[in-house]
């Protein structure tokens, strides 16, 4: 790769994430190193340490800023919606499109959270936690006006959230599917998931009327 110019500045420290990202995403975290990303980049390895302490520390960043991004994206999806129903169809839309978009930050925010060092760990979860904690918001609003019927919020959310995410393990662009196909089926399956259910007919709605025997 042709020499990056430069060892200083935000070009070059953008370049060092843009490969990061894709070497962790390709290889796993431990399998890279320090030497092979500087290669990438098309600087020496010691400059690397112009932009980052460790590998640990880029891994966090990498992982922090797009747990960030998805918030405050979410929250810029989320404006102006009162209703619990919208607010769930906006945040089924962003979820789906977003993930669609970002699979190797997902991927890496999901299968590198192992190697974290505790105190990062720490962080990331509760950043995931707060992201989290929107849809519960949504769903105990919709709860507690009758619009959804929930068993357990967290169940609910957790399950919502592993159904939505897991396009990224399937979804491939240009397949038979648009994005925005993908995004009405989602869509239907959670929406269908946390509808009330009609109350069933009772044992007497269910029975035909008995016919009356006149006497002879």
């Amino acid at each position: 790769m042709a020499r990056t110019i430069g060892s200083y500045g935000p070009k070059t420290m953008e370049a060092i994430r843009k490969a990061g990202l894709r070497l962790i995403f390709e290889q796993g975290y431990e399998a890279m190193s320090l030497r092979q990303l500087a290669a990438e980049v098309g600087i020496q390895a010691g400059s690397l340490y112009n932009h980052i302490s460790t590998k640990q520390e880029l891994l966090f960043d990498l992982i922090q800023d797009h747990i960030n991004e998805l918030l405050r994206q979410l929250d810029r999806a989320l404006e102006g919606k009162d209703e619990p129903v919208e607010k769930l169809r906006a945040f089924v839309t962003f979820h789906v499109t977003y993930h669609m978009t970002r699979k190797r930050e997902v991927f890496i925010a999901n299968s590198e959270l192992r190697s974290l060092e505790p105190k990062n760990y720490e962080a990331i979860v509760a950043l995931r936690g707060a992201y989290e904690q929107r849809l519960a918001e949504i769903l105990t609003q919709g709860a507690e006006e009758g619009v959804f019927e929930v068993v357990d919020v967290q169940v609910a959310t957790f399950g919502i959230i592993s159904l939505l995410t897991g396009l990224c393990t399937w979804y491939r662009p240009g397949g038979r599917l648009t994005r925005e196909a993908i995004v009405a089926a989602h869509e239907k399956l959670v929406l269908s998931g946390v509808s009330p259910l009609t109350a069933p007919p009772t044992a007497r709605a269910r029975r035909r009327p008995a016919r009356s025997v006149a006497a002879h």
